[in-house]
């Protein structure tokens, strides 16, 4: 390590925020334009990760469309059934989430996105030829197990080739693809909702129809262009492919071991309590993605007599809003290395939105409300997505901490059917209050964490060091990953 040997006699220790890979990562010799080798990652594989999260949230969450175009009349639904068939997705959702990611390296992920890809286009595709409620849930489940790995899967997949300076923005994309999703989806949904009738079908088939081929075609796409890894990136030269390699070595505890998975890193995740502090917080926040994506044009038609069709270009402006503030957001997050204060902020403004639209006002402001929820959405959903694995070094802990943070989220999908029902409308006031109270808890968790990887970074950068860590060798501590008292939080 680059350091000097560190005097153990006062329990203090040097902090060291690189490896030697940084001497190596920007060593002339390599003669690598860095700004070009990141054009030519994002060129090859962010086009295609974000059609494939676009898709897949689109068919996840296509059903609220499909609510507009008489899906609960021609089923028979009645009660909280429809509710039922939204929230079913995720008990086998959350169920899968974990272990698919735990298997993405060894399946390699062309093959397994791949495969996850083209099996839940067809299966959404099938969901325009339900006859009864009970085969749109058995529909809806599969669909769960087979989108299971796709989100925390592409989460994992672009730490392969982003380091922690770039991540939250290449997360971010994956939040604009969810915007792009949901306005699209509005735009879809309107356009197919006028093919009633064609072959005898209602709108609402031919929504969970057509949008659900694109992504049979993604998963033959993936399966050839998507690259498992930097050293199959069949788009970079040799040269290039060892020095995007070793531009991840010039953050601290990235080892050869760390890179690999290792059952005491899954173990660790779950022993450590600050991944559980991420997990409460994205349950929180994931309660206002789901609610807000799903029921948004449920929303929006309460707040006055519209048609079907402007309801659904009326949602297209608030997701606008939500992907531009996400991505401005994530840059300027990267280039400060902070999140905390970004989640704090932003969801803030989503609390007070929920809070417009809880209060007795038009219908305009009611609708500006739903601009502010835009607002925070993404930042508060995207950036602790970034933030958790930036703090986890080493391979096993991150990929485990990160399906558990996403497990947790998504369990939020759950209750977030539940609080819509159509007979609290036309204001929703239990919906919005609960998903207000969720976001405000989730903005309080990432304060907190904001101040204790402040603090404990100050601690770190004094020098200050364990009793049981006193005694070990640099390339000892360099294992010990966040652990180690070189390690230096992401705040």
């Amino acid at each position: 390590m680059a350091t000097d040997t560190p005097d153990m006699s006062d329990s203090k220790i040097q902090t060291q925020d690189v490896d030697p890979g940084a001497e190596i990562a920007t060593d002339s010799t390599f003669d690598i334009d860095e700004k070009k080798l990141l054009r030519k990652l994002d060129l090859h594989i962010i086009p295609l990760v974000m059609l494939l999260y676009t898709f897949s949230f689109l068919d996840r969450v296509n059903i609220g469309n499909a609510r507009l175009y008489n899906l609960e009349k021609d089923l028979g639904l009645v009660g909280n059934q429809f509710q039922i068939a939204v929230s079913i997705f995720f008990v086998t959702y959350l169920a899968f989430e974990v272990p698919s990611n735990l298997v993405l390296k060894p399946l390699t992920p062309s093959r397994y996105i791949a495969f996850i890809a083209f099996g839940w286009g067809i299966i959404a595709t099938c969901s325009g030829f339900v006859h009864s409620y009970g085969a749109l849930i058995a529909v809806r489940l599969i669909l769960g197990v087979v989108e299971a790995g796709l989100f925390p899967g592409l989460n994992v997949y672009l730490t392969f080739f982003y380091t922690k300076q770039e991540l939250a923005l290449r997360v971010g994309y994956l939040f604009v693809s969810a915007a792009i999703a949901g306005a699209l989806g509005g735009l879809l949904a309107y356009g197919i909702g006028q093919m009633a009738g064609v072959a005898g079908y209602s709108g609402w088939r031919w929504i969970f129809i057509i949008e659900g081929l694109p992504s049979i075609v993604l998963g033959v796409v993936a399966f050839f262009l998507l690259p498992n890894d930097i050293d199959h990136a069949y788009f970079l030269t040799a040269e290039e492919k060892k020095f995007a390699t070793a531009r991840h070595l010039r953050h601290y505890g990235v080892t050869e071991s760390a890179l690999k998975y290792s059952k005491n890193d899954m173990v660790a995740a779950f022993k450590d309590w600050k991944v559980w502090m991420f997990c409460i917080g994205q349950f929180g926040v994931d309660t206002l993605l789901y609610g807000y994506s799903t029921f948004l044009p449920t929303i929006i038609r309460g707040l006055a007599e519209w048609t079907t069709a402007e309801i659904q270009l009326l949602t297209i402006p608030c997701y606008f809003v939500g992907a531009i503030t996400y991505m401005g957001i994530a840059v300027l997050s990267d280039r400060k290395q902070m999140r905390g204060v970004f989640c704090v902020i932003f969801g803030a403004i989503s609390v007070v939105g929920y809070g417009v639209l809880i209060s007795d006002s038009s219908a305009g402001v009611h609708y500006f409300g739903c601009f502010l929820v835009a607002t925070g959405l993404y930042v508060i959903v995207g950036l602790p997505l970034a933030w958790l694995p930036n703090n986890s070094p080493r391979y096993g802990k991150r990929t485990t901490a990160n399906g558990m943070q996403l497990t947790s989220g998504n369990a939020a999908g759950i209750m977030a059917s539940f609080i819509y029902p159509s007979t609290d409308g036309p204001r929703y006031i239990l919906g919005n209050a609960v998903s207000l109270s969720l976001v405000g808890m989730a903005a309080c968790i990432y304060a907190f964490m904001w101040f204790w990887f402040a603090k404990e970074n100050r601690k770190r950068s004094d020098g200050h060091v364990k009793p049981e860590h006193e005694n070990l060798s640099d390339d000892e501590l360099a294992e010990l990953g966040d652990e180690s008292p070189r390690f230096k939080y992401t705040i």
